[in-house]
C-alpha cells in the first residue's frame, strides 16, 4: 500500500505513521543530493497539546493559536524570545457538504447556508483579523487567483429567499443535519459554533455538531460517510491552480470528498490539463472556480494571513513555507 509504504526520492523516508498520533520520518541515506543533517523528523498529530509539549521541551516547533497569542506576544513572557513571523499559507478553510446526501443535494439550500454566514465578522471577532474572508477557493497571491470571482457574500434576506426556494424549506420535514468535526471532548471549536449560530439565527436551521476522534474523522471523510464537516483546510502542495480546482472538485478526484459533480467543471479542468497557453489555462481554472462557488459546493470560510510560531533556539535554518510543510533538508540542531 503506497500510503503506508511510500517510495521516496527526497531527503527523508517514512519510518512510522500512527493515525491521529504521529508521523516519523527517517533520513534517506540513498538521497541523490547531500544527506539531511537530522536523523529523523517527528510530526505530532495529537491536537490540543502542542503548546504544553513545547513548554515542556517535548517538541521544537509549534504554531501559536489564538488562545496563546496574546500571552506569547508579551515581551515579558519567557516564550516571547522564541516567537517568529510565519508567512501567509496558501490555504482555504471551509465547511464541506456531501452533495449526495439530503439536504445538501439541493443547490439553493447550500447557497442559503453560504449567504447566512458573516465571514467578515468571523475574521474580525473570532480571529482578530489574522485571517481574510474567503469568497472563492484559490487564495490571494497564489497563481490563478482572480479577484473577479463572484462569491456568495453575507446576505440574510437572500439566504431566506433561497431557503424558501429549496426542497427543504419546511423545517418539519427537513432531514437531520450533522456537522462532524475532529476532536475528543470539550468545545468543537469557536468557528464551528459561530457558523452554527448564524445558521440558527439567520435561517432557523438547527444542526447537530458531532465530534469524533481524528482517525475516525479522516476514515469517514475518505469513505464519504460524513454529511457535512468542518475543522479542515486545504493547503496548496504546489504553485498551480490545479492543486485547488482540479484536485478538489473534479468529479473523479479521490479527494473530492463531497462528491461534487459538474460536467462543465470537469470539462474546464480537463482542458486545462493540456492547454499550453498560460493565460487560457488560468482562465479555464477561473471559469471552473466560479461554477464551484456559485454552486455552493463548499462554504469557504477564510484564507490564511500572517501568523506566529515558536521555534526553540537550538533549531537552526528552519524556514516556513507557504506550500504545505516546511523543508527539513537543511535544518540542524545546535545542542
Amino acid at each position: 500500500d503506497w500510503v503506508d509504504e511510500p517510495v521516496s526520492t527526497g531527503p527523508f523516508t517514512l519510518k512510522e505513521y500512527r493515525i491521529g498520533q504521529r508521523i516519523r520520518l527517517a533520513r534517506n541515506d540513498n538521497f541523490w543530493d547531500r544527506p539531511a543533517y537530522l536523523d529523523e523528523v517527528v510530526f505530532n498529530l495529537a491536537g490540543g497539546v502542542a503548546m504544553a509539549m513545547y513548554e515542556n521541551d517535548e517538541i521544537d516547533v509549534t504554531g501559536v493559536g489564538l488562545a496563546d497569542l496574546e500571552r506569547v506576544q508579551d515581551p515579558t513572557e519567557e516564550l516571547n524570545k522564541d516567537l517568529v513571523e510565519v508567512p501567509p499559507n496558501f490555504a482555504v478553510s471551509y465547511v464541506g457538504f456531501n452533495i449526495n446526501e439530503a439536504p445538501f443535494d439541493d443547490a439553493n439550500f447550500r447557497r442559503a447556508l453560504n449567504h447566512a454566514v458573516d465571514k467578515q465578522l468571523i475574521a474580525d471577532q473570532v480571529f482578530s483579523n489574522l485571517v481574510k474572508p474567503a469568497y472563492g477557493i484559490i487564495p490571494p497571491g497564489f497563481p490563478g487567483f482572480s479577484a473577479d470571482i463572484q462569491g456568495l457574500e453575507f446576505d440574510p434576506d437572500l439566504a431566506q429567499d433561497l431557503l424558501a426556494q429549496s426542497a427543504y424549506a419546511d423545517a418539519g420535514s427537513r432531514p437531520r443535519i450533522v456537522l462532524t468535526v475532529p476532536g475528543t471532548g470539550g468545545s468543537p471549536g469557536l468557528t464551528t459554533e459561530v457558523v452554527a449560530d448564524m445558521w440558527r439565527q439567520n435561517l432557523g436551521i438547527e444542526i447537530e455538531i458531532q465530534q469524533v476522534e481524528w482517525a475516525t474523522y479522516i476514515q469517514d471523510l475518505h469513505r464519504g460517510r460524513l454529511q457535512a464537516w468542518s475543522g479542515l483546510s486545504w493547503q496548496a502542495d504546489y504553485p498551480d491552480p490545479q492543486t485547488f480546482i482540479d484536485v478538489l472538485f473534479r468529479s473523479t478526484s479521490a479527494i473530492n470528498y463531497g462528491g461534487y459533480n459538474n460536467q462543465e467543471v470537469d470539462d474546464f479542468v480537463v482542458a486545462a490539463q493540456t492547454e499550453q497557453d498560460a493565460t487560457k489555462r488560468v482562465q479555464y481554472y477561473n471559469d471552473a472556480e466560479q461554477i464551484v462557488v456559485s454552486d455552493a459546493a463548499w462554504l469557504p470560510l477564510w484564507w490564511g494571513v500572517d501568523s506566529k510560531a515558536l521555534i526553540k533556539p537550538w533549531v537552526q535554518d528552519y524556514t516556513f513555507s507557504s506550500l504545505t510543510v516546511s523543508k527539513f533538508k537543511d535544518v540542524w540542531l545546535d545542542k
